[in-house]
């Protein structure tokens, strides 16, 4: 019997190419960015980097999760509005926690699939530094004596009421279920670091990043938007988490649960960040030099309580309903949500370590939850022409117990 999911596969469709800004860290240099005006950055970055026209484009599809101000009902329009999108075309912002970024493949897929566009500008954008401080309780009033209460809004979205769990704790599941040691997930932290710092050194990641600069966004007969640096910074144009983190000093850093193995410096990085890319019809991607062909898609569900596994059934249900194996698979990109959580979903799978996450992971660049799944997409199709490889997988585990992945073909030998 076949695992149940969501399967979405693409004869002609194809992702011509796509930015990011700089991964910066909570509270660091984008402290002040609405996510919209980072997305707005990456969209204008990517119709340029590409030549695509605005007037092209016929779609517009975003993904963030928590509001970075008081618009974010607006986020999709204002994004393809101030990227000089046509007023005619519809937007759309979606959700799917951490898989955000790759539903947004899947959705542009389906468009493009279906005939209602031949091409479709996909941003996934997030600011983890302005998760909001909110109360839900208190619009008919405050009763005397009463609690006045406010939560920090990205603290409790960590916490699954359901299963009563955090996060952190469905990996420390993982943990015990699979027999990961604390010495296991931070020696796959170290390198996660080692090689995230190894490929911004061989330039690697700056092929992808777009630098950020004060800028301010005009669109004639509407208000200008401004996006602005903190701390008297005038360009970032580099991922600031990644260092070098030797076993011994991820040893040394205290559990964040009694006798756990997760830890603050083994799980991913609090960032600002946004990415952008374009996804376009075969036709209309006739005599352009595209970055990858999507393949295909597949959405899982699995156990609120050991939701990190779910990058297991998820590339399992993509590859058996594609007719691959894990063996046709050159390189694959999961996030790194937990070191515990991808080091169960590598041993689940089988994976050798040397295809999986080349040039780092969330613990080492970090994970903006609804820009993530784009990043890791954009880096994939990277590495695959890099390495001149045929096919590739990224993925991602999903709060509240779900897997998605997204398989993608290097143009060079796609027929």
């Amino acid at each position: 019997m076949m695992a149940k999911g969501f399967y979405a596969g693409f004869d002609d469709v194809w992702l011509l190419d796509g930015v990011r800004t700089p991964m910066a860290d909570y509270c660091g240099v984008f402290a002040d960015i609405s996510p919209t005006d980072m997305g707005i950055k990456v969209a204008r970055e990517i119709l340029a980097r590409t030549g695509v026209a605005p007037e092209d484009i016929g779609s517009v599809v975003t993904g963030n999760m928590a509001p970075g101000d008081y618009f974010q009902y607006f986020m999709p329009r204002h994004i393809g509005m101030y990227a000089g999108v046509p007023h005619d075309v519809p937007s759309l912002n979606v959700q799917r926690i951490c898989g955000t970024g790759f539903e947004l493949f899947r959705q542009a897929g389906d468009q493009i699939a279906r005939g209602y566009t031949d091409t479709a500008l996909v941003v996934g954008t997030e600011s983890m530094t302005r998760n909001p401080i909110a109360a839900f309780n208190h619009r008919s009033g405050f009763k005397l004596g009463a609690p006045v209460e406010f939560k920090d809004y990205m603290w409790e979205a960590l916490y699954d009421p359901a299963a009563q769990v955090t996060m952190p704790q469905t990996a420390e599941n993982l943990a015990k279920k699979y027999g990961i040691t604390r010495a296991e997930v931070d020696q796959f932290a170290s390198l996660s670091f080692e090689r995230a710092v190894k490929a911004r050194e061989s330039g690697f990641h700056a092929g992808e990043i777009v630098p950020v600069a004060n800028e301010t966004f005009t669109l004639d007969g509407y208000t200008p938007r401004k996006l602005r640096l903190s701390r008297k910074v005038e360009v970032l144009d580099h991922d600031t988490h990644a260092r070098l983190s030797p076993v011994e000093v991820l040893a040394k850093l205290r559990p964040l649960y009694p006798d756990g193995v997760q830890t603050g410096g083994n799980s991913s990085g609090l960032v600002d960040a946004a990415a952008a890319a374009i996804v376009a019809s075969g036709d209309f991607a006739r005599g352009r030099k595209p970055l990858a062909r999507v393949v295909a898609t597949a959405t899982v569900g699995v156990p609120p309580e050991i939701m990190g596994i779910g990058p297991a059934p998820a590339i399992r249900l993509l590859l058996e309903r594609s007719g691959l194996t894990l063996d046709d698979i050159a390189l694959f990109e999961i996030n790194e949500a937990q070191g515990a959580q991808i080091v169960a979903v590598e041993r689940e799978l089988g994976l050798d370590r040397a295809r999986l996450n080349i040039h780092g992971g969330a613990i080492a660049l970090g994970h903006p939850l609804a820009a993530t799944g784009v990043r890791l997409t954009i880096t994939l199709a990277r590495a695959l022409r890099q390495q001149k490889s045929r096919y590739g997988v990224a993925s991602a585990c999903i709060g509240g117990g779900q897997g998605i992945a997204i398989l993608l073909e290097n143009p060079d030998y796609a027929n």
